[in-house]
């Protein structure tokens, strides 16, 4: 019998003893280095980077290993060491990986490649939208590793909701928007995946412009929300950040407030 609970990493269900600000840091992204001097690349750099954004307060970490070339990659090779390098840097570091299909756009092969993999993060991130998403989920799933689903429209939220296999057993849902995102359609879309009933956490983010906005009504919603140079190179203020440790600073102090 297949396995579907997902990964044991913690939720935001109350808890008196856990902090109240749930914030992931997002080290790199699809991003390439010409975007800035210091995005992670390497293993050794992302693991550095989890160091100092783990340091200033996030509570999980998600990156995207990448080629010699700065490229997304989810070949095993790249991966097992990206995974390697920061566990060894942060052990018991909640640490979770993209499935972009830009990163290999073909279905079958996609299933294959996440299915090589040997040094294996707690969670991965699966956009509900891309072709073969209810697959790798259960792949994911039958490998124990946590799904945390992203939707970036309506019609995901619906089609994901209505998967019963799925569904119930991911670990978070993300309210994925773009750069023209708002807190109207953010609210939509929350409002969807609450009536689906799931049992996972929600988390809300933004993208260059919208970050920072839809960072704060994560916190006025009382949802988890994160921040890194996936979402955006700037701080509150627009200067351009140093690094992930400065960007999830901002993000505590904000949601501090």
């Amino acid at each position: 019998m297949v396995d579907m609970s997902g990964s044991s990493e913690p939720t935001n269900a109350p808890d008196d003893r856990a902090p109240k600000i749930y914030v992931k840091a997002c080290i790199n992204g699809a991003r390439t280095p010409d975007q800035h001097p210091h995005l992670p690349v390497t293993p050794e750099q992302l693991a550095a980077e989890a160091v100092a954004a783990h340091g200033a307060g996030a509570r999980a970490v998600h990156m995207h290993p990448k080629n010699a070339d700065g490229v997304d990659s989810l070949l095993p090779g790249e991966v097992d060491a990206a995974v390697a390098a920061v566990r060894h840097a942060v052990p018991g570091l909640p640490l979770g990986v993209t499935t972009g299909f830009w990163a290999l756009p073909d279905a079958a092969q996609r299933l294959r490649a996440v299915e090589s993999w040997t040094v294996l993060p707690d969670f991965a991130s699966l956009n509900w939208h891309e072709p073969g998403s209810p697959e790798l989920a259960r792949l994911l799933l039958s490998r124990g590793l946590g799904v945390e689903v992203g939707i970036f429209y309506a019609e995901a939220a619906q089609s994901w909701a209505a998967a019963s296999d799925i569904a119930p057993h991911c670990m978070r849902v993300m309210i994925e928007l773009g750069a023209d995102g708002d807190v109207e359609t953010a609210d939509e879309l929350i409002a969807l995946v609450t009536a689906a009933g799931s049992p996972a956490p929600v988390l809300l983010h933004g993208l260059d412009e919208s970050c920072w906005p839809l960072l704060q009504h994560a916190g006025v919603r009382g949802v988890q929300t994160r921040i890194g140079m996936e979402d955006t190179l700037a701080l509150p203020d627009g200067s351009v950040a140093p690094g992930n440790a400065a960007l999830v600073a901002a993000a505590v102090d904000l949601l501090s407030r």
